[in-house]
């Protein structure tokens, strides 16, 4: 029943800006006007709401509190929170649902469900009503372009082009996080007037520790518009003096300090992705925009998983990384143990092996300390100094390696000789305290480009009350950093703790020679192997939640990506195919010749083809595409295709009940033998056919080659007319003249428009400029004059024919593309244009372009 609204409810008071650390932003009790919240019992009784609930559901506000949720929304609306609330399978997880109608004859609205505490909080917002997102496609898509990249810079660089493209945000940053808790941002992608960040650092104080404790809860974060008034959360008198707790919360309203801080960069909307490694907070993609922006619960899902997906491939490049360095320590240590054992240093001469050392830490000073014994070498403290200093590492480095590149700081003795040593590298070197090799590095001056003065201006209110300001300007503000050394890298911490068991060793081999001490001295190296063993399989299992089996038989990295990446590129083509004929059946010849064009090149005149026309409806084209691939993928590693003068024969033909028989066989490779191990595209070719479609497949290893025999049932089977015998052919990439200068680019689909801009550049673009409607496209026209335009025609409810106008009036050459085909009514002045078929390939284009070539080539 409905109830009367308590009186402490009211919008409480702004609170005044404090301590930033101080602010319990999860209760702030209001959230952002761009949707409504929902907070029920158990039992579903609304007991608290935002203030402006009633505007999206049509009712009173007092109506709505103390009432039921099934009389409010649709049984099916319902039915399908119900069924995302069972998916809660622990505290801090999230369930959406996307273009939902709550209301008949409402609007439909994107939802986030989840749990705080005993009650149940539902958040809405308006859908976007730009049309249907593939969601799981563009996703796809966007790890294709990044997941071959091996280096942070080169994966956050394109990482960011992806996110703007996908968001449309004004500047999309990457922002990684030091070991003091300063950012910088790493990779950036702004419009071209806007001011670049790139490069500046932050410091920690500009993100509290609160809202890191709460970027690793919820990863990601969007501020709709700062201008927007909050709407407080209101309640039923039970709970008036209760805060609700929105940790958890999509639109949970932003801290006063916060949306002043932004306000002073001029930005008025954000959405904030977390990257996070090991359970920690890496870094974050930052987007800005300078004007009011919302986007949908799906493209912000969307942009939620890449940024997962994109925090393994960052973990993966810096493990890559480090197992190169980690590599080639251990190649120094084991010589370094194998000149020992050859040598037969005697224990006196072991401070020598510092001297070895410096190749793997790069330092300018060594101390090696072992029996009270301490031999200094280079820019290092006194032994006077360094007995100091040994007693401050009994204290804090018995057993592990222990670093500092700033020893002042810990050790406030040192300011003595900050001038030979400021940062040093501890390695214990035996069971007993007072034994190390120390690594030192001089003072390095550095300089550090902030965003602004990092200093936070502290402002007397009143007795007792400090109000801390966030910066009014973030240009480019430098400061000189002393009394540091340069900073010991993971690596090298990593490289310290396979050096201590290293010289563990060699202490042990040089003071004892007895046969136990040997054995256990290759029992460490054992445990080194097996930990670098360890680590790799770790590698391989970064994305292991894609396809479980292809990890399993991954034999590294590269071997994982190029597998995975092959088989998700057979389904992709086999999906573009099947598209083309707007999801008709599709030709098992075009199948074949494809997957051998796309895998075999030229090569691919090998497969012989001889069989009556054949359709595929899609559920067995996907299937067979995959079956294709993997036979071409085995011959081109194992069998036919792996030498000269082999090819495969591929026949079929249609069985008494109309099924297809096919036969795969190949000749002139070398000698083949059963596999001892059966792997995961074994698995494909033999089961996949059984499986999913009730057919059959068989495999048979004969010394002259493999052979595959497979049927697929008549139902998945559609007869074309004209019979096929012939060999795969390739086709020729039309030869035209360059593109040049800027090219505008008209597409609203983002897959389409990153395969398209990267097809422009490697035709001689030497820009692309991107818009997905009239609107945007106009306004890039009224800014430059591009060289040349392509045009999708449809653009959801739009099309492009007044870019068209606009470009003819400019005497700009272009061409249309249209997923129509010839079905498109154009307008008499426009007849006469090329215009290109989807899905785009660099060959139609350069093809289209050959009709308009003396227009955009010199």
């Amino acid at each position: 029943m409905p109830q009367t609204l308590a009186s402490s409810t009211l919008p409480p008071e702004p609170p005044t800006l404090t301590n930033c650390d101080k602010e319990r932003i999860h209760e702030i009790n209001s959230i952002q006007s761009g949707g409504f919240l929902l907070a029920l019992t158990p039992d579903w009784i609304i007991e608290r709401a935002s203030a402006n609930c009633g505007e999206f559901l049509n009712q009173k506000l007092e109506e709505i509190l103390g009432a039921n949720l099934t009389a409010l929304i649709m049984p099916e609306a319902v039915h399908a929170i119900r069924n995302r609330l069972s998916s809660l399978y622990r505290q801090d997880v999230i369930e959406r649902i996307f273009a939902i109608v709550l209301q008949e004859g409402g609007p439909g609205f994107d939802l986030a469900v989840h749990t705080s505490g005993d009650l149940i909080l539902l958040e809405a917002e308006l859908s976007e009503e730009s049309g249907e997102l593939n969601a799981g496609s563009m996703v796809r898509s966007m790890i294709d372009h990044v997941q071959h990249q091996h280096h942070v810079s080169d994966l956050t660089h394109e990482a960011v082009r992806l996110v703007q493209a996908l968001t449309g945000y004004d500047r999309v940053m990457i922002y990684k996080f030091h070991p003091d808790g300063s950012g910088e941002v790493i990779a950036e992608r702004c419009r071209p007037s806007m001011e670049p960040f790139l490069g500046l650092r932050y410091p920690a104080t500009d993100i509290p520790q609160q809202a890191r404790a709460l970027l690793i809860r919820n990863p990601i974060r969007t501020l709709l518009d700062i201008d927007s008034p909050p709407s407080p959360i209101v309640s039923t008198k039970t709970f008036a003096d209760a805060l609700t707790d929105l940790s958890m919360s999509s639109l949970r309203s932003h801290s006063p300090i916060h949306l002043e801080y932004l306000r002073n960069m001029g930005v008025a909307a954000t959405m904030t992705i977390s990257l996070l490694k090991n359970g920690a907070l890496w870094g974050l993609i930052a987007c800005h925009h300078m004007t009011a922006r919302t986007i949908g619960y799906e493209r912000r899902t969307t942009a939620e998983v890449f940024g997962q997906v994109l925090a393994l491939l960052i973990d993966r490049c810096e493990r890559e990384e480090l197992i190169t360095f980690e590599a080639s320590t251990r190649q120094i240590t084991a010589d370094l143990l194998a000149s020992v054992a050859l040598a037969g240093v005697a224990t006196k001469d072991v401070a020598q092996l510092a001297n070895q050392l410096v190749n793997i830490v790069p330092c300018d000073g060594t101390a090696f300390c072992i029996d009270g014994s301490v031999t200094l070498k280079g820019s290092t403290p006194s032994l006077e100094e360094f007995e100091v200093l040994r007693s401050f590492l009994d204290g804090v480095s018995a057993s592990r390696v222990y670093s500092s590149n700033e020893i002042e700081s810990v050790c406030p003795s040192a300011n003595s000789f900050k001038d030979r040593a400021a940062g040093m590298l501890a390695i214990p070197i035996s069971t007993i305290p007072r034994d190390y090799l120390v690594f030192f590095r001089k003072e390095t001056a550095s300089t550090v480009k902030w965003a602004g003065d990092p200093t936070k201006t502290a402002e007397v209110l009143g007795p007792g009350e400090v109000r801390i300001s966030p910066r009014k300007s973030f240009k480019a503000w430098q400061e000189t950093l002393h009394g540091k050394s340069t900073q010991w890298t993971d690596a090298e911490l990593r490289a310290a703790g396979a050096l201590q068991i290293t010289v563990l060793e060699v202490v042990l081999r040089l003071i004892s020679a007895t046969e136990a001490e040997r054995k256990a001295a290759s029992q460490t190296q054992d445990l080194l192997i097996a930990e670098l063993n360890h680590r790799v399989r770790n590698i391989l299992g970064l994305i292991r939640g894609l396809i479980s089996q292809t990890r399993i038989n991954a034999k590294d990295m590269d071997t994982f990506a190029s597998v995975l990446g092959d088989r998700v590129h057979a389904l992709a083509r086999a999906h573009d195919q099947i598209t083309a004929k707007n999801w008709g059946p599709g030709s098992f010849q075009t199948l074949i010749a494809t997957e051998a064009e796309a895998y075999l090149g030229p090569a691919c005149n090998t497969i012989h083809m001889s069989g009556p026309p054949v359709l595929l409806i899609p559920q067995a084209f996907s299937t067979l595409a995959l079956v294709i691939h993997e036979l071409i993928t085995n011959a081109a590693k194992y069998g036919a295709f792996c030498g000269e003068g082999g090819h495969v024969d591929i026949t079929w033909r249609i069985g008494p009940q109309g099924e297809l028989i096919g036969n795969w066989t190949e000749i002139g490779g070398p000698p083949v033998t059963a596999p001892s191990h059966r792997g995961f595209g074994s698995t494909i070719i033999e089961a996949s056919i059984p499986h999913e479609l009730g057919g059959e497949s068989a495999i048979t290893f004969l010394a002259t080659g493999v052979k595959v025999s497979f049927s697929v049932p008549s139902q998945f089977v559609v007869l074309e007319e004209q019979p096929i015998n012939a060999a795969t052919k390739t086709a020729d990439t039309p030869q035209v003249g360059s593109l040049q200068g800027h090219v505008l680019l008209v597409e609203d689909n983002l897959i389409i428009a990153l395969d398209a801009e990267a097809m422009l550049l490697s035709l001689g673009a030497e820009r692309v400029l991107v818009a997905s409607n009239v609107k945007d496209a106009l306004a890039i026209l009224d800014r430059e004059k591009p060289s040349f335009a392509l045009l999708d025609v449809n653009l959801g409810n739009q099309n492009s024919f007044p870019i068209a106008d606009r470009l003819f009036e400019m005497e700009v050459p272009f061409i249309f593309a249209t997923g129509y085909g010839s079905g498109i009514n154009y307008p008499s002045d426009q007849n006469a244009r090329p215009f290109i078929t989807k899905p785009y390939t660099k060959d139609s284009i350069a093809k289209a372009l050959g009709g308009i070539e003396p227009f955009i080539a010199s």
